[in-house]
């Protein structure tokens, strides 16, 4: 038996997109992190293929976003149950109105490099197979392909999948639903390849269409006989042209299989994003039918939530209590996830007449009324969500996502760090009586208030979250007042007093 032991202050169980990126994200703040990954490659038959706005946001927000819109397919819309009215991502308050498609091997693959370039520890052909708490830490216990080793850390995060590990080992409990529906997907080559964004639904059964780099199609639906709980087989090709004929009259001269799968509708949610030193993210803590491409998108924005909040932590400039807000935060978006989830699932199934004409309804509905559109638009993107406020005393704008703000010579998430809040000056004093709070972990820019948005109107000062998430607003007209207000704010953000002022 190789028994080998090595620290790191944080180890990662689980090398897909989710894991990688909260490891850069640690590394960002100077925090050692070791990825533990079970493949020795990324895994080439991509589940995931759509980028959702919020997450091209988050990777701007770190200037890491150009190779992904330089090789991404964009397309200016997604869908909701698979209904007739597509969602038009163009109206949506992003510098990236669209979705774009990317194979998530290509998106792991990107975001591996980035990760091992900013010194992450990433050990493929690896498997975490236990852990035990320790007052002070984690061990983790670690298959490695010359035998059995330990890792201690600080903190241990579960980015392993529905089949979590981790979370198993946590003793986390994971209700939810068995899976009655099962959906199926074909990567192929089709030599008469339906218009872009073009689907079929009716008694038949669903089926979408997107189209892949390489010269792929991604065809995706189920019929009527897929509401099951009966494992059919494996997917073949002829079971694959038969549907695809059946609902759209065409094969489209389809051929070359590259993966053919299943996936059911099971929907479980983790009871605990954290328990002890054991935190769940991405799969691990939530498990639910890819309907609109959202599960790869939901993980990234755990990690965004969760890796300043470990490195703030670890570097001691954060009280403790900051952790806590993790699962107080990322839950709540985890219940929505696996409500909308669902109600696309009735949507996707509804084969019956009723269910057809509650189908025409909606697409009526969201075509007539952009409101309606924007709502589903910017919660399938993400862009809608707002955390609780920590205090009782909420002010305008606390919780949610503040977005690129003309802040700067390139906008705010230009400005934007993981290791530390940004300080919005929006005064225009001369004083800049605010710069005087800057401290470790909080930097300040002067903005620019009139280029603001109208729902920012009358404040005069704002802290910005790593993550891009107000964490507060101040609008007092009197200056000692604002500064007053912000440092009884600062005092429950931070653990240490006011430094030497740093600036941005």
């Amino acid at each position: 038996m190789n028994e080998q032991a090595s620290t790191y202050e944080v180890v990662v169980a689980g090398g897909g997109p989710v894991g990688l990126w909260l490891a850069a994200e640690l590394r960002r703040c100077g925090t050692t992190v070791a990825v533990i990954e079970q493949r020795t490659e990324p895994d080439p038959r991509s589940r995931a293929l759509t980028v959702h706005p919020r997450t091209i946001e988050t990777f701007a927000s770190r200037g890491a976003h150009t190779p992904f819109t330089a090789e991404g397919m964009p397309l200016p819309g997604g869908h909701f149950g698979a209904l007739d009215a597509r969602l038009d991502f163009r109206r949506l308050p992003s510098p990236f109105p669209h979705t774009l498609v990317l194979p998530q091997q290509r998106t792991e693959e990107l975001l591996e490099r980035q990760a091992r370039e900013l010194g992450a520890t990433v050990l493929r052909g690896h498997e975490v197979t236990g852990l035990s708490e320790e007052p002070d830490g984690v061990r983790v216990r670690i298959r490695t392909p010359e035998g059995p080793s330990t890792m201690t850390a600080a903190y241990l995060v579960g980015c392993d999948g529905a089949r979590s590990t981790v979370r198993d080992a946590a003793g986390i409990d994971f209700p939810g639903t068995p899976s009655t529906v099962l959906g199926w997907l074909g990567d192929v080559v089709l030599d008469e390849p339906p218009a872009p964004g073009r689907g079929c639904f009716g008694p038949a059964g669903t089926l979408m269409a997107a189209p892949m780099p390489g010269g792929l199609h991604r065809l995706v639906g189920l019929t009527p006989r897929d509401i099951t709980t009966t494992w059919p087989g494996d997917l073949t090709l002829e079971e694959l042209r038969e549907n695809v004929i059946s609902m759209a009259g065409t094969d489209f001269g389809m051929r070359d299989p590259v993966w053919l799968s299943r996936f059911g509708n099971a929907t479980r949610l983790a009871a605990r994003y954290r328990k002890g030193r054991v935190f769940l993210a991405g799969d691990a803590a939530h498990q639910h039918f890819p309907a609109g491409g959202v599960g790869m998108n939901v993980g990234i924005q755990d990690a965004a939530n969760l890796g300043w909040k470990l490195a703030a932590t670890l570097n001691g400039w954060a009280p403790d209590t900051l952790l806590d807000t993790y699962h107080a935060e990322r839950h709540p978006v985890g219940v929505d996830l696996t409500e909308t989830s669902r109600a696309q699932v009735a949507l996707m199934t509804a084969f019956t007449p009723e269910g057809l004409a509650l189908r025409g309804l909606l697409s009526q509905l969201i075509t007539a009324l952009p409101e309606l559109n924007d709502r589903l638009a910017a919660q399938v993107s993400s862009l809608s969500v707002t955390y609780p406020p920590g205090t009782s005393d909420a002010r305008q704008l606390t919780g949610t996502r503040a977005g690129d703000l003309a802040v700067g010579d390139s906008g705010l998430f230009a400005l934007l760090r993981a290791d530390g809040y940004l300080l919005l000056d929006l005064t225009g004093s001369p004083d800049r009586r605010l710069h005087h709070l800057a401290r470790r972990g909080l930097r300040v820019h002067p903005g620019t208030p009139h280029l603001l948005p109208d729902d920012w109107s009358g404040i005069r000062a704002a802290l910005v979250r790593p993550d891009g998430h107000v964490a507060w607003t101040g609008a007092d007209s009197d200056d000692r007042a604002l500064v007053d207000d912000l440092t009884a704010v600062l005092a429950t953000t931070h653990r240490e007093g006011p430094t030497a002022a740093a600036r941005s």
